[in-house]
């Protein structure tokens, strides 16, 4: 009898290229914030961005660190140290000190570096059968890194323009991060909602990409729900194993059957001699 393949799955690079995205964002999010001429509510909104990235590489840290085999290695040999150090929320919420502090964020630089040294190694072609083997995957991921960007770019900007006017709607940083939001969700409250014409066009670029996003999630829950279609290998696998186990079925029934025309042979002839 043939022994099921059991060759494990080879690990997807998918997660490993969202982080390192994330890096690059969290980095320009730095950037930003140090800029001059940026109000204060402005910074707000690039502190709350930059602590939910924070959030989530610190969940990368504690997840390398729990995976690795020798956690000194990760945390000493690997600089795991740094991603410690950058992955740390800024203390002061929406302070003015985050500006500075933020320049911690630059420790982020050695986990650029180390998943640029993971990376390098692969190649096009691997890359590329690699987003074809994982596509739900790199769906996922590409769908989070692209709301996390529309959301950062949006809310700053609409946030900048509509400082510049004083019969502004959006005032605060809280007000255009709940705009971006719903906006970008297609619920629309319309409690807030920009009033000069480069935020009325922000607002329109967060409304076709939220329909855009809503749309790439409702098609990653119908295929986890429904189940992702087979390959023409798996299905031609499947095919051959049921066209086996009819033939296996007909052999067992031809069997059955030769063995009940011996048995009524034997019974037809004991009548016989009784005749």
């Amino acid at each position: 009898m043939a022994q099921a393949n059991t060759t494990p799955r080879p690990k997807s690079n998918s997660y490993t290229i969202f982080i390192f995205v994330l890096t690059i964002i969290s980095l320009v999010v730095m950037v930003v914030m140090l800029l001059p001429g940026l109000n204060d509510e402005t910074v707000k909104v690039l502190s709350f961005y930059d602590n939910l990235i924070c959030v989530i590489f610190l969940i990368d840290f504690f997840n390398n660190l729990r995976n690795s085999r020798k956690k000194s290695d990760y945390f000493i040999k690997d600089r795991g140290w740094l991603d410690l150090l950058g992955s740390i929320p800024s203390l002061g919420l929406f302070a003015n000190a985050g500006k500075f502090a933020g320049l911690l964020r630059l420790a982020r630089l050695s986990r650029l570096a180390r998943i640029m040294r993971l990376m390098r190694g692969g190649g096009k072609e691997a890359l590329i059968k690699d987003v074809l083997a994982n596509r739900s995957r790199y769906t996922g991921f590409i769908t989070v890194l692209m709301t996390i960007i529309i959301l950062t770019t949006c809310s700053v900007l609409v946030l900048q323009f509509e400082s510049k006017s004083p019969d502004a709607n959006i005032k605060t940083g809280w007000d255009a991060l709940w705009y971006a939001v719903v906006t970008i969700t297609t619920v629309g409250y319309g409690d807030y909602y920009p009033k000069t014409v480069l935020g009325r066009l922000a607002g329109i670029f967060i409304m076709f990409a939220g329909v855009g996003i809503i749309g790439v999630l409702a098609s990653i829950l119908s295929s986890i729900l429904v189940g992702s279609p087979s390959s023409p290998a798996e299905n031609e696998i499947q095919d051959t194993a049921a066209a086996i186990l009819a033939e296996n079925e007909l052999v067992v029934i031809k069997n059955e059957l030769a063995e009940m025309h011996q048995l009524m042979e034997k019974i037809s002839a004991k009548i016989d001699l009784k005749e």
